[in-house]
């Protein structure tokens, strides 16, 4: 059974942008934070790939993945994840191939198999639809142009052939769980924003989990939405800017961090909004220390997860640096 004494620690960042701030702003909090989370040894700092959402910075992954592995000197960075049916396998396998060549051993790839965008979005990314049930293919095409390169090979990835970089599986379904688990892979669900299904990818993960030359046995990593202050009333009070987020994805308004407020019933359109806002944010862990412990450790007694992908919207960066502060001294108490 794992402890929050030895899970790992790691960072899902969608570098948020404040309602009044700016992309280089949002940027510079982004490597601010890695820097910090390196201090405290966390294993990773992931970065996620959205587009055509005006409070996330983090669309172009590749580049600022290059951006944080340059200004970090230990911390793992990569992609959580790259949405695979959005690019060509051979341009992923070229960026990560020469992010690997740069950043020796830090840098990891996790892959998704949902476009998400929309379709005009994913239009202009491909200019052409991708099935996704050609996941599996395209998969397979770009484990192969990440490894060493075969006899008679014609289609060579420079750089990226023989880079090995470390894929992960993300999922917020059951589809890559299974999947994961036949390729041996490690798996990371988004349990962050998709709870609903989190014990039962767990089962589909491990019960099909075949050893592979990348894992002996399964690797498990869970997203959870942290929001930790000195008191449960102050976390509280600060977890009211994710819920005003999410509310705004939820009914296609603006997705820029926005400072809390101290009531959010005066904002909820309808109880049913309320609720999908709440069920949204079902694995959060939201209070002051002692709140925040037992809520870990119970989640790791339920779920068994190796590693912990924190994910953090508290509009004050100073705040929110603080949170990960708090946690990590829970980890090493």
């Amino acid at each position: 059974m794992s402890t929050l004494a030895d899970v790992a620690f790691s960072m899902l960042d969608l570098v948020p942008i404040q309602d009044h701030g700016t992309v280089k702003q949002a940027i510079d909090n982004s490597l601010n934070l890695a820097q910090h989370l390196e201090i405290l040894n966390f294993k990773r700092f992931w970065l996620a790939e959205h587009h055509n959402m005006d409070g996330i910075a983090s669309s172009a992954t590749a580049v600022l993945i290059g951006h944080i592995a340059g200004g970090t000197k230990t911390i793992r960075v990569g992609s959580g994840g790259v949405m695979l049916p959005n690019h060509a396998p051979l341009i992923v396998a070229e960026n990560f191939g020469t992010l690997a060549a740069l950043y020796p051993d830090r840098i990891d790839l996790g892959i998704g198999r949902a476009p998400g965008a929309d379709q005009i979005t994913m239009r202009a990314l491909r200019r052409g639809l991708v099935d996704a049930d050609d996941f599996p293919n395209q998969l397979n095409e770009l484990r192969a142009l990440l490894a060493p390169v075969q006899p008679n090979q014609r289609l060579i990835a420079t750089p990226g052939a023989n880079s090995n970089v470390p894929i992960w599986l993300l999922g917020s379904s059951l589809f890559s769980a299974q999947l994961a688990g036949q390729l041996g892979l490690p798996y990371a669900f988004a349990s962050h924003f998709a709870p609903r299904m989190l014990h039962e990818a767990i089962h589909i993960y491990k019960s099909h989990f075949t050893p592979s030359e990348t894992l002996s046995k399964p690797y498990l990593s869970l997203g959870v939405p942290l929001i930790a202050a000195p008191t449960d009333q102050e976390a509280e009070f600060l977890a009211t800017t994710s819920k005003q987020r999410i509310q705004a994805l939820f009914s296609g308004k603006s997705l820029r961090l926005r400072p809390p407020i101290e009531n959010m019933g005066q904002i909820w359109s309808s109880h049913q909004e309320q609720i999908s806002v709440e069920s949204f944010l079902a694995a959060a862990v939201i209070g002051g220390p002692l709140t925040v412990k037992a809520k870990l450790e119970k989640f790791l007694e339920e779920t068994g997860a190796d590693e912990l992908m924190f994910v953090s919207d508290i509009y004050d960066f100073e705040l929110r640096k603080r949170s990960f502060d708090i946690v990590n001294a829970l980890k090493h108490a």
